[in-house]
Formats: C-alpha cells, structure tokens, sequence
C-alpha cells in the first residue's frame, strides 16, 4: 500500500495569497497516481485552499498529516506547497488562518508524525520557503535523528524563499518532470534520491537550493515509467561482453550500411548485435575506441567498450538483480 497527501494552499486570511500551490499539488497528484504504462501507483488525498471557503486550518492539517502517516503502508508521502515560515525555534507550515510567523503547523510535529509511524518508508516533501528547516534545526527533539525510513526533500534552505514562476513553483516544476521520466533510471524508476540529483542539476548555482536527508537503508521507487530499453535487451549486455573490462572488436560485418566499406560481407547476426550497440551507445553504456562515432569504428575495425555505468548494468545483470 502506497498513500500520498498533497495539501496546497494559495489563499490566506491574513498574509499574501499565492497563486501556483494548486497547480503544483495536482501536477504531483497526476504524477503519483499512475505509473507510466497507466497502473495503479499511489492512493493520493488532496487538500487545496483556494478561497475563504476552503480555508486549511493547522488543526486541519495536522490531522490529515496525523492519518497519513498512522498504520502500515509500504510508503507514506506528504506533499506541502504553500508559504513557510521561521522563528528561533524551527519552521512552520503556513495554514490559512496565520497572523504571525510561528503560527501554522511546526515542522517539528511534522516530524514527530513521521518518527512514530510504522510506515516502512516516510517521505516527506516541502516546496515552501525555509523548508530546509525540515533537514537542519538542531535545537527540537524530532530533529535529533531521522527515524529509519524517512527521507526529506525540501525546495530550499532554511534562510532560502521557494521561487514560484509561471504559476507553478520552481522546484515543483522539476519534481514534477523528474517523475515522469527525467529521473528515471534505465529500468524506468525514480527515486527520492534521483529526484534530488535532477533538481540540484537543473538549478543554477544562484538560485535556490535544494536540500536532501534521508536515514534509509535503500531507495525506494516512487513511479514506474516505461523504461528507454527492455528488460531483455539489457539483459544482454553481458552476452556480447565477456566482462565489463574488456573491449569489443568491430569489422565491417557490424556495420548494415556498407557503401563505404572495402569488405562487403553480410553478417546478420552481428547486425543485430551492432544494432543494441548502438541503442547502448544512446543511453550512455557502449562508446567507440579510436573513433567517434560507433559507425567508423565498425567500417575501420575498431572496437567498443563499456562505460562506468555500462559496467555497473553489467554487474547488475551477472548478479541477476535484474
């Protein structure tokens, strides 16, 4: 069991409405329902604020976050954009009815939550300015240590504001494209741990930056996309190399396309061979020796070896973990 709440909050009773929380909560919302060949991935509940009438109390949004993280559930993620606030004590969560920085939901309590559920994986994901408070207070007793299982991503450091451009945060932007696809590995999953690799490559060094804190023992994928090469084609990468280290010989027989070739001879088999090469080559996995391109290296008898993460796909697939 997989279940996700996404509160967004961009109406406010006394602070200044925002106007891209909504957007960004159901762009995760979509994201995380589905895997990529359209099965069924997380249970997600939504709360939006987006007018007097459906104004989000801390109350409120303790509770939810409360039922959130209580049973058992395989993962359980909670999903926050809106203002965020801080004092000399932590952070805040900014609900709709705040007239003062320390008002909202404590992060702190956020994390006592987390630390008491029995969730396997908690996974808790703030796109709020001074959210990095989630990863850094040192003074509150749930801060001490993250619990076994729970990751924290946060859009920006404890000192930092979370931009929001084009009616849509700028982090949560960046979420949003990781899961579907931009951080996916090539077996076609995301992680907390990828997606955080995709945004902090994706934001300049000026801009704001965002913080990681995980206390787990492995990654956890969070979607499912259809992955850029099949299980069965990957699979044979250590059939056409003997081991990771050794380069492979090419000839012209490689090559279907032999106009500029001296030898003509038709060799089926290593056209096939020569046509995963290539589809390895795209994904980073294979690259020619002494050429720069795989085409010349199959015409002038060069050949091919794998890369560093050609040999770690390698290794997976002789361990037969995948």
């Amino acid at each position: 069991m997989k279940k996700a709440l996404c509160v967004c909050i961009d109406s406010y009773k006394m602070v200044q409405d925002l106007h891209g929380c909504v957007n960004d909560a159901n762009g995760v919302k979509a994201a995380l329902e589905r895997n990529g060949d359209g099965s069924l991935n997380f249970s997600v509940r939504i709360m939006c604020a987006t007018s007097e009438e459906s104004y989000i109390s801390r109350g409120s949004l303790k509770d939810a976050v409360q039922e959130l993280f209580e049973g058992e559930s395989e993962i359980a993620l909670f999903y926050y954009s809106g203002h965020g606030s801080y004092d000399s004590l932590g952070g805040y969560l900014c609900t709709s009815e705040v007239e003062r920085i320390d008002d909202g939901l404590s992060l702190n309590d956020v994390m006592g939550l987390a630390a008491q559920s029995e969730a396997k994986n908690k996974i808790i994901i703030l796109d709020s300015c001074h959210s990095g408070f989630a990863s850094t207070s040192w003074d509150m007793p749930h801060y001490s240590q993250l619990k076994s299982g729970t990751t924290i991503l946060a859009a920006c450091d404890e000192r930092q504001y979370a931009v929001e451009e084009h009616g849509s945060g700028v982090f949560t932007s960046l979420l949003i494209e990781a899961l579907y696809g931009g951080a996916m590995n090539l077996l076609g999953d995301v992680t907390p741990g990828s997606i955080y690799a995709y945004i902090d490559r994706s934001l300049g060094d000026w801009e704001q930056r965002p913080l990681f804190k995980a206390n787990i023992k492995s990654f956890v994928s969070l979607r499912k996309n259809v992955p850029p090469i099949s299980i069965n084609e990957l699979r044979k990468i250590t059939d056409i190399f003997v081991n990771p280290y050794d380069e492979l010989p090419l000839n012209p027989t490689f090559e279907p396309d032999k106009h500029e070739a001296t030898d003509k001879t038709v060799n089926k088999e290593n056209e096939e061979i020569f046509a995963l090469l290539q589809k390895y080559v795209r994904l980073g996995l294979v690259i020619p020796v002494g050429e720069d391109h795989m085409y010349y290296a199959a015409l002038n008898s060069k050949s091919c070896r794998l890369t560093a993460q050609g040999q770690h796909y390698w290794n997976l697939v002789d361990k037969n973990t995948i």
